[in-house]
């Protein structure tokens, strides 16, 4: 067998064990500063990264390192405090294990989350921003031998981010008086943040945001068939050469969790849906 599938294997059949037979209907990614969101998860088990078997610790600022098990509006859902990142160092195939684990204990759907930057100049820090596409400049981590069991060779990824699900978003989003912005995401490695030619070039290409994450996470779900949401939310907006401005990722984080409340009702609602 593939070592990444025995690895996969493996680390589901632990947490299947750890979970008593719960059985997710969703998974849940919580980015940078939106851990918070696992408190309101209810009937919770807590099951920390490192004693999973195969998973390394979580080192991003903001990054607990917890799956939590437990009901969100009444439904069953599985949520990452945190995640990993290829600056981590990580291979890839690492960074999307978690998605795999998760698709293997039976999600059905994927909601990600993440905290960005924004070169849209429409958009203001502590904004929400519903991804209803990305441009992708980290490595695919669906390079090397395919994994049969979750997809297909060649997924296409024409509709990444389930256009029903981020309507039904929106209509929520506006229903609990929420501004919700919809607009194109691109990922790049890190873990330096972006120059101002860096932030231009990415404007040109048509991203109104950018960051660290996501990318391979969805294109881990959408080789399986999972159904994806993402939302982000503005940390920092982009500056030109010569501003006086020094990206802080303690300021980053804190509006994070700033906004972390509205998302929670957001995803709250959403879930209950289902």
């Amino acid at each position: 067998m593939d070592e990444r599938m025995t690895a996969i294997t493996q680390a589901a059949e632990f947490l299947r064990e750890r979970l008593g037979g719960r059985k997710p209907v969703a998974g849940i990614i919580l980015g940078s500063g939106l851990g918070n969101l696992a408190d309101y998860i209810e009937d919770a088990i807590t099951v920390p990264y490192v004693s999973v078997p195969g998973f390394p610790a979580a080192t991003a600022i903001g990054h607990k390192g917890n799956f939590i098990c437990g009901n969100l509006g009444g439904k069953c859902v599985i949520a990452m405090q945190g995640r990993y990142h290829y600056y981590e160092g990580y291979p890839m195939h690492t960074v999307v294990m978690p998605i795999r684990v998760m698709i293997k204990l039976g999600i059905s759907y994927l909601f990600v989350s993440n905290a960005v930057g924004a070169m849209n100049k429409s958009y203001n820090i502590g904004d929400l921003m519903l991804i209803r596409d990305h441009i992708n400049l980290l490595p695919n981590p669906l390079i090397g031998p395919n994994m049969d069991e979750f997809g297909t060779r060649f997924p296409d990824m024409t509709c990444a981010y389930d256009l029903e699900l981020q309507d039904r978003m929106l209509a929520i989003a506006a229903k609990q008086g929420v501004s919700l912005r919809r607009g194109v995401y691109v990922s790049c490695s890190g873990p330096t943040y972006e120059t101002p030619a860096e932030y231009s070039y990415f404007r040109s290409m048509g991203a109104d945001t950018v960051g660290m994450s996501v990318t391979p996470e969805v294109i881990a779900a959408r080789h399986a068939g999972i159904r994806v949401l993402g939302m982000s939310v503005i940390t920092d907006v982009a500056h030109e050469a010569g501003d006086d401005y020094v990206t802080d990722e303690n300021e980053i984080v804190r509006q994070a969790d700033l906004a972390s409340r509205k998302m929670t009702a957001l995803f709250t609602e959403f879930i209950a849906g289902l």
